[in-house]
C-alpha cells in the first residue's frame, strides 16, 4: 500500500512511473521514474508512528549501497533516456506523505 500511495503522489507531480519492485541480487528499488529527464529511483519506507524512530531512519548507509548498486542494473538493463540521476527517499507516516528528493548519492554514505 506504501508503494502505491508514494507512486500516486508522485505521478500528481507529474512524475513517469517507469518501474515498481526492481529486484535484483544486490537489492530492490521501489519505485523508478521520470521527474522531466531525470531518472529517479525512489525508496518507500512506511511507519505508523515515530516510535522507533521514524521513516527516514530506515534507509541507512547500507541500504543506500545496495540501492545504487540496483540502480546500475536497471540503467544497464533497461537504457533509459535520461540527463541525470537522483535518488529519492518518500516516507509515509501515518497518512502523512513527505518526499525528499535528492536525499542521499552514492558517494555519500548517509543522508
Amino acid at each position: 500500500m506504501g508503494e502505491s500511495a508514494a507512486c500516486d503522489f508522485l505521478q500528481k507531480l507529474g512524475y513517469q512511473i517507469l518501474c515498481r519492485n526492481y529486484r535484483k541480487p544486490c537489492g530492490e528499488i521501489d519505485v523508478v521514474a521520470l521527474d522531466g529527464k531525470t531518472l529517479v529511483f525512489a525508496e518507500v519506507k512506511k511507519r505508523a508512528s515515530n516510535a522507533f524512530g521514524g521513516p527516514l531512519l530506515a534507509v541507512t548507509a547500507a541500504k543506500q549501497r545496495k540501492i545504487a548498486q540496483t540502480a546500475q542494473w536497471y540503467i544497464a538493463e533497461n537504457s533509459p533516456k535520461f540527463d541525470s540521476i537522483r535518488f529519492d527517499v518518500i516516507c509515509l507516516l501515518g497518512t502523512e506523505i513527505t518526499h525528499i528528493p535528492n536525499a542521499f548519492s552514492p558517494r555519500r554514505s548517509t543522508l
